[in-house]
């Protein structure tokens, strides 16, 4: 092989960052985020990121999805009305679903004492133990609903959630409506730009 035909160690390694910047961005599936109901639910995109948000009185309704968690208890979406809830959607088998839980956990230990629960639903894992040694291998320690079979997601409102684009991440206000959303992996600040504006609103 020629000087000139050799590979560039430099080059090579902007094409993997950027390679691994594009499957945070679009998450486990190629289908994306699913846009035609966005207008519809008040969403607004912001801008050069992944996330959208919509303003008060501008929200739809968060189905009041529920089940079985990894660690076998009963919950209900409904149980924490009163409290923001940040709703991660993830699978054992997801790259960057992998990516993003030692951030979501550090958000969620962070906001803990300000009215915010996180709540995970685990899909598409076909063995709970899966997602069970997920959690702890990431130290995940708040709660999911196991719902290998995507049911619970398929209550959300068309444009909301859409269950092929893994993970993705929704804010639920204090009045269980739907105020911000991630699609594809978030990190730390990233996930706060959207959470503390919501956190931040008055009681109703």
């Amino acid at each position: 092989m020629s000087a000139m035909a050799r590979p560039r160690p430099r080059v090579a390694a902007a094409a993997a960052t950027a390679a691994a910047a594009a499957i945070v961005l679009t998450g486990c599936s190629s289908s994306g985020s699913s846009g035609s109901g966005d207008g519809q639910l008040g969403f607004v995109a912001v801008k050069n990121t992944n996330m959208s948000t919509a303003e008060l009185g501008k929200r739809q309704d968060a189905p009041d999805i529920s089940g079985e968690t990894l660690e076998g208890s009963q919950v209900k979406l409904s149980d924490y009305r009163g409290k923001v809830v940040v709703l991660n959607v993830w699978g054992s088998w997801c790259g960057p679903c992998r990516g993003e839980a030692k951030d979501l956990q550090a958000v969620s230990e962070k906001y803990r004492d300000q009215g915010v629960q996180f709540l995970g639903v685990n899909t598409r894992d076909t063995e709970k133990a899966n997602a069970v040694r997920f959690e702890q291998e990431k130290g995940v320690t708040f709660p999911s609903i196991f719902d290998p079979a995507g049911t619970q997601l398929l209550k959300f409102p068309k444009g909301s959630l859409n269950p092929q684009s893994i993970p993705t991440t929704l804010i639920i206000d204090r009045d269980g409506k739907i105020a911000a959303r991630a699609v594809g992996g978030t990190v730390e600040d990233a996930l706060e730009s959207i959470l503390q504006p919501v956190v931040a609103e008055p009681k109703q």
